[in-house]
């Protein structure tokens, strides 16, 4: 399937926020504030973090979050739809989903200038560890798989978060003619690890998504919260979310990086013409031997 990227250069912006409450308006007010400074330094394209309307909920079960919730369309929509068509941009945002009684789901929504929404994506992959138990909350994406959203500045492959550690999901976008990955993300570090390890945990974050680009030559952008959000369970020690969003180019290469405590946008602008070459002098898709992986498709290899 061919790319539907228009331009030879596009400036793309994100933004790393920190979130101190569960005021929906407030907290999209604050995303709504970057979103114009990015517009201004003429941003085209924008990825905000995940669930960046309110405090990352899933530190503990409970069904009363369920209220958080928000239907498509819906409030949230139609604040950010309106955000985009005022300047002009394509803008992606993360959401709490209600799609039905008793149905929710982690989800990205695309917005296209003056068109409102042009897609969304539910998040694939649900982890279940502690102090992110998503499992109780988001149902898995069940609609259409791993593919592009079309916008006027290309064909955008939006994940979400624990999608960024598997390989098949970036390379089905890739495959599907993603011209960049996206990963709005909330990932932190548990406080009673040792700064080795919170660095070794940080460095493997990048890396992958780093490869995700390497391996489909592909820009990859990634918006992470930052600040401390403490646990609502007595004991637990809550989780200092680690910011570094960055983008990567085609061969993984870093073009910007964000601290990790600090509320930030970043811009770049992206040579989209130097991606199609290097998948010119990378013909991984070439030679990819698919007569050869028929096993990826079960569980383990037995």
């Amino acid at each position: 399937m061919p790319s539907l990227a228009p331009k030879k250069t596009l400036n793309v912006g994100l933004v790393q926020q920190a979130v101190a409450d569960n005021n929906k308006q407030t907290n999209w007010q604050k995303s709504a504030n970057f979103v114009r400074e990015l517009a201004a330094q003429g941003c085209e394209l924008i990825l905000l973090q995940e669930l960046h309307s309110t405090l990352y909920f899933c530190q503990q079960e409970d069904v009363d979050v369920f209220d958080l919730a928000e239907t498509i369309p819906g409030e949230a929509t139609d604040f950010f739809g309106a955000l985009a068509k005022e300047l002009n941009i394509v803008l992606v945002t993360s959401l709490f989903e209600k799609r039905g009684s008793g149905l929710y789901h982690n989800t990205a929504v695309v917005f296209d200038r003056q068109k409102g929404i042009v897609g969304q994506y539910r998040k694939m992959h649900i982890p279940d560890d502690p102090g992110f138990y998503e499992k109780f909350y988001f149902t898995p994406g069940d609609t259409d798989g791993f593919k592009p959203i079309d916008t006027s500045v290309g064909r955008l492959g939006v994940l979400v978060c624990w999608d960024q550690w598997y390989p098949e999901a970036a390379r089905l976008m890739a495959m599907a003619g993603a011209d960049i990955l996206f990963y709005p993300t909330a990932i932190g570090w548990d406080k009673n690890d040792t700064a080795d390890e919170q660095k070794r945990q940080c460095d493997a974050w990048q890396t992958i998504q780093r490869s995700h680009a390497v391996a489909n030559s592909v820009p990859v952008i990634v918006a992470n919260r930052t600040g401390f959000e403490a646990s609502p369970i007595d004991g637990d020690p809550g989780i200092e979310f680690w910011g570094h969003s960055f983008f990567a180019g085609p061969q993984g290469e870093v073009l910007a990086q964000a601290s990790n405590d600090k509320e930030e946008t970043l811009m770049v602008t992206l040579d989209m013409d130097r991606t199609e070459n290097i998948k010119r002098i990378w013909p991984y898709f070439r030679d990819r031997r698919i007569d050869a992986y028929g096993d990826l498709t079960k569980r383990w290899r037995d």
